[in-house]
């Protein structure tokens, strides 16, 4: 058993938090933010312990009857690995602190390759993030670009691929915040930087590109055409697609039509928050000709790096040196395929 601490219980800090509480090899001893309002209320909820990350969080989560177990530093000095979910720029400031601790660390796609020097994607490049002190698990459309592409890889039939990103604009829960209406927003560089970003944990992937900012919360959507290796047939890339346990196949000719009645199905699956750890690939749009491949699917930005965190706690302290091994826990735990 290693011991795991959460530091940020936002969108992905507080499925991260569930996440390890169902792990039979690792233990959540705390989560430690600053808020002191409905989010981290629900954590002392599922009985989380709660820890405060500067003395003035402190005193306002004890004024609003939170009991608190003690600062950050109390919290390190009890685990064996860190999970920080913050928002994008914090946790590289928080890194040093881990690396004055001593502490092995995991940070999200936010922050820069550099913090850590080696970005994580599961099905990609497990071994190479066994007993590391650090790493960072890669964003959400970098994870599902690396389970696709990586998945055509293994088959041998990746030449190069070029895709098109439809952004959502902002996270459902913030939306009265910020975001977008009645307009789309182009990112202004070729290649976006989730292409970039992919060769981070494959530099041999041929890959580029584009995305726009659109109107709406649900998820992500992604199309892509693959120039393949070899004529292939639909049925070879089915196949290769297949490989992956964290791509599912959906079909559009029976009601899945959109990124709302995809997020319904897995509502009614009983799914957490209606969480899609999976690439939801469309089946029946797939189209190969010749040696073209063109594909389309959606993805969820809050739950798709969830299995993708576990993993990565096993590979960095080693409980499990073997990334199937450790997939197939991960997928049994959170009730994939």
């Amino acid at each position: 058993m290693k011991n795991v601490a959460l530091v940020g219980y936002g969108v992905i800090g507080k499925r991260v938090a569930d996440a390890i509480n169902v792990q039979d090899d690792m233990d959540l001893i705390g989560v430690c933010d600053v808020i002191n309002d409905w989010r981290i209320q629900n954590a002392v909820r599922k009985e989380y312990d709660i820890y405060a990350a500067t003395t003035d969080a402190e005193k306002q989560m004890k004024a609003s009857g939170i009991s608190v177990k003690g600062n950050l530093q109390d919290l390190l000095d009890k685990v064996d690995l860190v999970v920080d979910c913050t928002p994008k720029n914090i946790a590289a400031k928080n890194v040093e602190v881990y690396k004055k601790q001593g502490i092995k660390f995991i940070v999200q796609g936010g922050e820069k390759h550099q913090t850590t020097g080696h970005s994580f994607s599961a099905e990609n490049n497990y071994k190479s993030a066994v007993n590391l002190d650090a790493t960072r698990v890669v964003s959400c459309n970098t994870t599902s670009i690396l389970r696709t592409l990586t998945a055509l890889k293994r088959a041998d039939l990746l030449d190069y691929a070029r895709g098109t990103l439809l952004r959502r604009a902002t996270d459902p829960w913030e939306s009265h915040l910020g975001g977008i209406m009645n307009t789309m927003v182009p990112e202004k560089d070729i290649p976006s930087h989730q292409g970039p970003d992919a060769q981070s944990v494959d530099p041999d992937l041929d890959v580029i590109t584009s995305a726009v900012k659109v109107p709406e919360t649900l998820s992500h959507m992604h199309y892509w055409n693959v120039k393949l290796k070899k004529e292939a047939s639909k049925e070879e890339v089915l196949n290769a697609f297949k490989t992956s346990s964290r791509i599912k196949l959906i079909h559009y000719d029976q009601g899945l039509v959109s990124n709302n009645t995809i997020k319904e199905m897995f509502l009614d699956m009983g799914r957490p928050w209606g969480d899609m750890y999976e690439v939801a690939l469309w089946e029946d749009m797939l189209k190969v000709v010749g040696d073209e491949l063109f594909y389309a699917y959606v993805v969820d930005n809050q739950a798709i790096v969830i299995p993708e965190t576990i993993d990565a706690i096993r590979a960095l302290t080693g409980i499990e040196t073997d990334a199937h091994k450790s997939i197939e826990k991960t997928n049994e735990s959170l009730g994939i395929g």
